[in-house]
């Protein structure tokens, strides 16, 4: 009878950790907005649309641009932020800026969000490019004065190709151009010729013409 009892008490202590742990998640991207956003360059303001990142009815963030399904559980959408703008001599209201960020991967199982790792991203010009679980863009050094070729894998903490460009990324670069059969990304720039490359799990080749010429 005693045992019995220690049994039935196990059961009830664990049945609510496990209660909780099996709560499904929702995820869900909110209605679009246009916002006003001021790039670095003194170009002016631009219309963009942002929409709000929802984890079980909480704003977790902001987003912009379209999300890009990795998985069936996952997906990858591009940051937007608010910072304050204000100076320290200006009095009155708090002056916020919106500002483009890098890419927040988002699991739709565990509601979990977490940033991805984008080497030499530049969140106001580097067009990414996604593909399965790849993704492709034209990146800036630090200083501003050099452009590289960027390929990553998510999971992967190097990325599987950083080549640097002819040119600089002062006004950013077109997105990549992703092709099948074998996988193969182009790049184009306006002082480089089209790059091709052959991308496979581990490493990234300089694709010969023929390969370049078949795609699909």
């Amino acid at each position: 009878m005693k045992s019995g009892w220690i049994v039935f008490v196990c059961v009830i202590f664990w049945a609510g950790p496990l209660r909780a742990a099996s709560k499904p998640h929702v995820v869900a991207l909110g209605k679009w907005t246009i916002i006003k956003w001021e790039p670095d360059n003194g170009g002016g303001s631009l219309d963009i649309k942002v929409r709000p990142l929802f984890v079980d009815g909480k704003n977790k963030d902001f987003t912009t641009g379209p999300a890009h399904d990795v998985t069936e559980r996952t997906f990858v959408v591009q940051r937007m932020f608010r910072v304050n703008d204000s100076l320290p001599q200006e009095s009155g209201p708090t002056r916020w800026r919106w500002e483009k960020s890098g890419w927040l991967l988002v699991n739709r199982v565990s509601g979990r969000v977490q940033h991805v790792m984008l080497p030499e991203f530049d969140g106001p010009r580097s067009q990414v490019s996604w593909f399965r679980d790849f993704a492709a863009y034209c990146g800036t050094s630090d200083d501003g004065q050099k452009t590289f070729a960027v390929i990553v894998q998510l999971g992967r903490r190097r990325p599987l190709l950083r080549k640097a460009l002819a040119e600089t990324n002062r006004e950013g670069c077109a997105a990549p151009a992703w092709h099948r059969n074998p996988v193969r990304v182009t790049f184009e720039t306006k002082e480089d010729p089209k790059l091709t490359f052959t991308v496979s799990n581990r490493a990234v080749d300089l694709a010969t013409e023929d390969e370049s010429e078949g795609e699909e």
